[in-house]
């Protein structure tokens, strides 16, 4: 089975409600690879496995729900 096979069509509503200031770089730089650029900033994304592990690297700045689909 290709990775595009294991894909679905759910999506993510991501919203980073800490300041990454003081954070590591690497954190700073996963928000920035999901697309959040700042608090209370909400990005919609599809869920896959490579964005469940940005999002468990960051887990304490970001709220995470279910977008529906």
């Amino acid at each position: 089975m290709t990775t595009a096979a294991k894909r679905t069509n759910k999506t993510l509503k991501i919203t980073q409600i800490y300041s990454s200031k003081g954070t590591g770089l690497a954190m700073q730089q996963t928000l920035r690879g999901l697309g959040l650029r700042g608090v209370n900033k909400t990005v919609t994304i599809h869920d896959d496995a490579c964005i469940r592990g940005m999002i468990f690297k960051v887990k304490h700045l970001v709220r995470v729900e279910d977008a529906g689909k």
